[in-house]
């Protein structure tokens, strides 16, 4: 581990969660809790800093989690970043080609920044962790039911 990783400060490890369970939320499920919050708050002045755009990025595997990384292929990504009338930036990256839910993430990101960080995160961000860990959770007692045992009988003889 880097020295920079370690020395990372709550509010930058609180933003890597925030925007690593942006960037994999459902976007159905992240746009619709983002109209609620809109709904209910009104939208943010914002000045697009970068558009909406669509790209490709390398996904990197290991065997088994160790070994030598390896390029698995790539997918297609949508990032987006944003300027509050306040002067927060926010930054959205989202898999595929949805140019409104980067959007979203990033007014998201940029809103916790500020004072709404806390009804942000009981709103928005925590309703998404949980439908992420749900899935994990279905995903892991799928592969679970699988999982063979092995085990070596001993015989009896000397």
């Amino acid at each position: 581990m880097s020295k920079n990783q370690t020395e990372l400060t709550n509010e930058q490890q609180a933003r890597q969660a925030r925007l690593s369970v942006l960037a994999t939320a459902p976007s159905n499920q992240l746009k619709a809790l983002w109209h609620r919050w809109t709904d209910a708050n009104g939208a943010p002045d914002y000045t697009l800093v970068r558009a909406p755009e669509i790209g490709t990025v390398m996904v990197r595997g290991r065997a088994g989690a160790v070994g030598a990384p390896f390029n698995l292929g790539e997918i297609t990504v949508t990032r987006c970043s944003v300027q509050l009338a306040n002067g927060a930036v926010g930054h959205g990256y989202v898999q595929g080609r949805d140019k409104d839910t980067s959007l979203a993430a990033a007014l998201i990101d940029a809103l916790a920044l500020g004072d709404q960080a806390s009804a942000l995160d009981a709103n928005i961000i925590g309703p998404l962790q949980a439908e992420v860990d749900g899935k994990a959770t279905v995903r892991a007692e799928k592969a679970a039911a699988t999982k063979v045992e092995f085990f070596t009988m001993v015989r009896g003889e000397g």
